[in-house]
């Protein structure tokens, strides 16, 4: 049974709270496929360092990576009581261990306010990245389901994109 905690995006708040280390990773990234054996590692040494250890699989939460504005995979954030660094360490278990024990999170510029987790700016991001989502769905059935040729899926979201902003600019 693994010690990694999986979050998503109804329990993601658990990270405001506590010392945690959270990993960002899709299933088919390489980079991340070579971290994994570390980071259940590191996650069964995590009750000793006093730190919870998560993950988040940006292929099933495009709401929650857009929340932490994940980029790169894998992306790992350090928090502490709500407050975001990124650690950019190398991401063998010793550093990793080292990076809490020594502390070493405490010289990492915090992650600005306007663009933590928490914050109403990133709140929308995560909005964002659910249409994304939704309207690569809604594609896929178009294309899939339907039959429909994709240049054709395509006319269709030019048009109500241009519908949608004359309506709203009456």
């Amino acid at each position: 049974r693994s010690s990694v905690r999986v979050l998503c995006g109804s329990n993601w708040s658990l990270v405001l709270q506590g010392q945690w280390m959270l990993e960002f990773y899709a299933p088919w990234c390489p980079a991340c496929q070579q971290i994994e054996a570390t980071w259940e590692s590191f996650a069964k040494e995590s009750e000793q360092l006093g730190i919870t250890v998560g993950k988040v699989d940006v292929t099933q939460e495009p709401g929650l990576s857009g929340r932490f504005f994940v980029t790169t995979l894998p992306t790992i954030y350090h928090a502490n009581d709500g407050v975001f660094r990124r650690y950019r360490g190398s991401r063998t278990l010793e550093d990793l261990q080292g990076y809490i024990l020594e502390r070493k999170w405490e010289a990492v510029e915090p992650v600005a306010g306007w663009k933590s987790p928490s914050s109403i700016m990133m709140h929308g991001m995560a909005g964002l990245f659910h249409f994304s989502g939704w309207i690569r769905q809604i594609h896929n059935y178009l294309t899939g389901a339907l039959g429909v040729h994709v240049w054709v899926s395509y006319a269709i979201f030019i048009l109500a994109t241009l519908v949608i902003g004359l309506f709203l600019g009456l």
